[in-house]
């Protein structure tokens, strides 16, 4: 006889399960081992003949061969069943179940525990891997247990395999009008009866703007389904967590016994967890206990004290808003302070009198109506709102999303003891619930929990790397500062599986402690802070802005790291192209200037809430769509080198350029923006820096031919000169050399030139003499390179006409031995076929021929150091290049009788 054991008081998804399990092993038969929800009582009134289902106390023992348990691990929820499990006779035990795992687990032959919001989904997926078919009351029943257990697919819990499952089922198909009766039964005349005294005893409290409900139902006698009840509660009061304890007398002679369901909305309490102290079972969300007890209010209490602990701090305008805050005077014209707007990006501003005063506050909307009238030098005291609605630090989220929405208000200012300190605006706002909406979605098995990373970074990072990232977070709490690691670390992190060790060379920081007026140069105090603890690594400041970076070489731990930490700002581009002005502002302002969604992801390092993913800009989501999203419309118009490096961080790492981002591209370059600030010109110094690096970036990876070929499609390379692009001969010239260096290591020659620049020096070859010197001097090209682009045409020319191909080995030598090796290079690749391979023979090996003979030797037969010393020298190497000398003894004779000592 082989069981499946349904836990106590059977819900439709421990009864749907055990009926599909039931198709797939007919022999077994189904046990209610305590009880049903009236839900499921009223439904096996009809339907118990239809299922698998046998009296308990039928059951023979020592007939048992196998049993299975669905939707429970415990043994305490399977009543006197639990016996069977250590029988003799007994020799299987496999688990079905979607609840975690805990200490309380029973031992079991096999397990199947899945993370999906029902167990029967998982039965589901085993029906039709099997091809096991269903009648339409089997896949009912099934259905109402997905129902059930997943809110009817609401509840957090709920994955896609649910959904799947149940549309499954309804192909099937399954009966709708029994599902809508008993998924959403009405409460019984009892519960009717108890519905109002138990709302009048519910009392709520206030935690970190969270909402908790507590009710204690006092009754001689046990209730049946009052988690219907709490049900039908949660949906009449707005609370976040709600706690229904139903406390009975049991029969003579026995203790008390006290009920406890809750339900939770808040992803920081897990009540699963907060009740299994108690011997219950169940979800975060979705839990309950039953204990023998004669204190019930003692347990509340209890319950009430974990809650408190584990409900976050709430944000505040204190962790949302912006500072500084852009202020102007009532004066001020409207022209200029449209600019301002412009300059910053911001919608609104807000207006203060000659004491620092709040008086008013004007949006982007206002001003555009004044200038629709003609208004452009009137003051914005005219068209300023002074209906002002404010919040203080302290205020909390909800209190400021209720603001926004009921007055219809997209900024507010913060005061502080009537200072105004800062502003949150709509977009804050939206960004924070789009940021709480990213950590509660359900993520793919193999990417890390983003809601808290410090974890994941833990376990792939270098010990070492870890414990500075550890001492950074320490020394800018002690300050008082936010430190947080951003860009590229966290992109990668994300890319990473969770089983691989993450390679970081570079580390990008970001303090942010502008809430306490940190100025620019908190990034150079932490560097500096660091450098003491870490003596052997280099500190070097530099910009503007104060920036530093810290870089490790030769140390057995942190060999070739990169740290770069900087104060967070904020940019401003005064007009294309040109080098941004730069001010010190929040992390978020700091995400803000970023360039693509993949770089402008912020991991928390401090407290409160270390390991915190900020993604304002949907970063998460391009990263697992291998996508490269642009932040801004105009970016590309306010810095064209960002094509640049879209087209890099595309190649590298195998993502497509997001259709929009593409538009954009196509759009800044027909615009015509690249003939304004081309390298041509040399007006904007910023550029020329930029693109340099970017060049230098993409010509020295591995995947430079193909980044080389999306910026020609693109047509981006008039970044560099309007008549730049890449030809086929230009193309071919570029693999030509590529070929060369494989075998010409420039490294090895001792030339200090990389072999990024030669490739850079080929493309500027397809513009005119005239213009690729000013390119070359414009981007600051070493001397050697502009001198070898000027005198290239001339130096091709004269080898082309003077060199003889039937000349003798030596004057070959000779020939090319009057120009630099990378010149011969360029040369080369420009040259006939002929010359070519006159090169290359020359290069690789006929200048490496050395002569038998050298001034030692010349020492040792009796020569004086002497001009003499070079003609004997060259003479027999003249000679052992034609082979009319072969060894060192002819060299020698040859010498003592044509130069007598």
């Amino acid at each position: 006889m082989d069981l499946i054991l349904c836990h106590q008081t059977a819900d439709f998804d421990t009864l749907g399960a055990a009926v599909g399990l039931s198709k797939i092993h007919p022999r077994a038969k189904i046990v209610l081992t305590g009880g049903a929800h009236p839900s499921v009582k009223n439904f096996l009134a009809f339907h118990r003949d239809e299922l698998a289902l046998i009296d308990r106390r039928t059951i023979h023992p020592e007939k048992i061969r196998h049993i299975f348990i669905v939707d429970t691990q415990r043994g305490d929820r399977i009543g006197n069943g639990v016996q069977w499990l250590s029988l003799p006779n007994v020799e299987s035990v496999t688990i079905y179940d979607h609840h975690p795992e805990n200490e309380h687990t029973l031992t079991a032959t096999n397990k199947y525990i899945e993370k999906v919001g029902s167990t029967s989904t998982i039965i589901c997926e085993l029906l039709q891997k099997h091809n096991v078919n269903l009648n339409s009351i089997e896949a009912t029943v099934m259905a109402l247990g997905i129902h059930g257990d997943t809110g009817s697919l609401t509840f957090e819990q709920t994955t896609d395999r649910d959904a799947l499952a149940l549309a499954w089922l309804m192909g099937i198909g399954v009966n709708l009008a029994m599902v809508s009766e008993y998924a959403e039964p009405s409460l019984s005349p009892q519960l009717q009866d108890l519905l109002p005294d138990v709302l009048n005893q519910v009392e709520t409290e206030y935690i970190n703007e969270s909402a908790i409900a507590f009710t204690l139902l006092k009754t001689p006698d046990f209730i049946p389904g009052l988690s219907s009840l709490v049900g039908r509660i949660g949906d009449l009061i707005e609370v976040d967590v709600l706690i229904f304890g139903h406390f009975y007398q049991q029969k003579k002679g026995k203790q008390n016994k006290l009920g406890v369901i809750g339900r939770s909305k808040l992803d920081s309490v897990n009540l699963g967890q907060i009740f299994a102290k108690y011997g219950g079972g169940g979800h975060s969300s979705a839990a309950s206990f039953s204990i023998r007890c004669d204190h019930p209010q003692g347990i509340l209490e209890e319950i009430k004290t974990e809650i408190h602990r584990q409900i976050p701090l709430a944000l505040t305008a204190f962790d949302l808003m912006s500072s500084p805050v852009r202020t102007i005077r009532p004066q001020t014209t409207i022209e200029k302070a449209q600019r301002i707007l412009l300059r910053y990006g911001h919608s609104g501003l807000f207006v203060v009198d000659q004491d620092g005063e709040l008086v008013g506050v004007i949006s982007r909307r206002d001003i555009d109506i004044a200038l629709h009238h003609g208004f452009a030098h009137a003051p914005v005291k005219g068209y300023m709102s002074k209906n002002l609605h404010t919040i203080t630090p302290d205020t909390g989220l909800s209190t400021i999303e209720a603001m926004m929405v009921n007055n219809d208000i997209g900024r507010l200012p913060v005061l502080d003891e009537g200072d105004l300190v800062g502003i949150v605006t709509r977009t804050d706002i939206l960004r924070q619930l789009h940021q709480t909406r990213i950590s509660k979605q359900p993520h793919l098995p193999t990417s890390p929990i983003i809601s808290c990373l410090l974890p994941s970074f833990q376990e792939r990072l270098h010990p070492p790397i870890w414990e500075l990232l550890q001492q950074a977070a320490r020394y800018a709490e002690n300050r008082g500062w936010h430190l947080y690691l951003v860009g590229g670390g966290v992109r990668d992190l994300l890319l990473t599986g969770n089983n691989d060790t993450l390679k970081l060379e570079d580390i990008d920081l970001v303090v942010d402690g502008f809430h306490r007026n940190t100025t620019t140069e908190a990034g150079v105090a932490l560097a500096q802070a660091l450098q003491e603890s870490y003596p052997q690594a280099r500190l070097s400041i530099h910009g503007d802005f104060q920036t530093a970076a810290l870089t490790w070489h030769n140390d057995d731990s942190l060999d070739s790291l990169w740290v770069d930490i900087a104060t967070a700002r904020t940019e401003f581009y005064p007009y294309p192209a040109a080098n941004p002005e730069v001010e010190a502002s929040s992390i978020r302002q700091d995400l803000y200037r970023r360039d693509f969604s993949i770089n402008a992801l912020a991991v928390r390092l401090t407290n409160p809430n270390p390991g915190e993913l900020l993604d304002f800009f949907g970063g998460v989501r391009d990263v697992r769509s291998h996508l490269i999203r642009v932040l801004h419309p105009n970016s590309f118009i306010e810095d064209p080198t960002r094509i640049f490096r879209g087209v890099r961080f595309a190649v590298r790492l195998n993502f497509d350029i997001e259709a929009q981002t593409m538009e954009y591209i196509k759009y800044a370059i027909g615009s015509g923006i690249f003939e304004k600030v081309s390298l041509e010109k040399a007006s904007i110094p910023a550029l020329t820096t930029r693109l340099k690096a970017e060049l230098s970036y993409i010509l020295q990876a591995n995947y430079w031919k193909k980044a080389l070929k999306l910026l020609q499609q693109l047509g981006a390379l008039g970044c560099i000169h309007p008549q730049c692009e890449i030809s086929p001969q230009i193309w071919w010239q570029i693999r030509y050399l590529d070929r060369w260096l494989r075998y010409y290591n420039l490294e090895q020659e001792n030339h200090k030139t990389p072999s990024w620049l030669l490739r850079l020096e080929i493309i500027l070859t397809s513009l005119t003499l005239e213009n690729r010197i000013r390119v070359a001097e414009n981007l600051q090209l070493p001397k050697d390179s502009i001198q070898r682009l000027t005198k290239l045409e001339k130096d091709q020319e004269k080898i082309e006409n003077d060199f003889n191909q039937t000349i003798k080995l030596s004057q070959k030598v000779r020939f090319f031995e009057d120009y630099k090796p990378l010149d011969l290079i360029l040369i080369a690749v420009k040259s006939n076929k002929i010359i070519r391979a006159n090169i290359w023979q020359y290069l690789l090996h006929w200048s490496k021929i050395n002569s038998p003979i050298n001034g030692n030797d010349l020492r040792a037969l009796g020569y004086k150091p002497s001009p003499q010393y070079q003609i004997i020298l060259h003479t027999v190497q003249d000679l052992f290049l034609d082979q009319k000398i072969t060894n060192k003894s002819q060299a020698i004779n040859f010498i003592t009788e044509k130069f007598p000592p």
